[in-house]
């Protein structure tokens, strides 16, 4: 399939909290965009919802948000090298997109939240209905 006029836009993300920068190196998200095309967000691994302030206040038509969650640790750095699921939560209600694809949450031994811990963050913050199906190995349409 050949797919002309979509731009893609590098945007901010951090991975782990503030001042961690110079052990995990730097990180990028990025906003795709195009005529016939949703815009869409990838956070990359970002740890910071002030960041994805930052990417809704410059992009404020995203229909489609992929977040990498999975509030991944390192022995290395304290803190969360990833958005936790609550903190996941909070970047889609300051995105305020319609639908939003958590991945990042599975196959690594530093994740220490996975799918059912997004889904009842999710549900405690009366989200629910935005949720993508992100089960690994399904096509999913967006």
């Amino acid at each position: 399939m050949e797919v002309s006029g979509v731009t893609v836009t590098a945007v901010p993300a951090q991975h782990g909290p503030d001042g961690t920068e110079a052990l995990t190196g730097p990180v990028t998200g990025f906003v795709l965009s195009g005529s016939t095309l949703p815009t869409t967000y990838i956070s990359g691994d970002n740890a910071s919802l002030a960041h994805v302030e930052r990417v809704a206040e410059r992009f404020p038509d995203i229909a489609v948000a992929v977040l990498f969650a999975g509030a991944a640790r390192t022995p290395l750095v304290d803190g969360c090298l990833t958005l936790t699921s609550a903190e996941t939560a909070q970047a889609a209600q300051i995105l305020g997109c319609p639908r939003v694809l958590v991945v990042h949450t599975d196959g690594w031994a530093h994740f220490t939240e996975g799918a059912r811990d997004v889904a009842s963050a999710f549900e405690a913050a009366a989200l629910s209905g935005l949720l993508v199906d992100a089960t690994p190995g399904r096509r999913t349409r967006l």
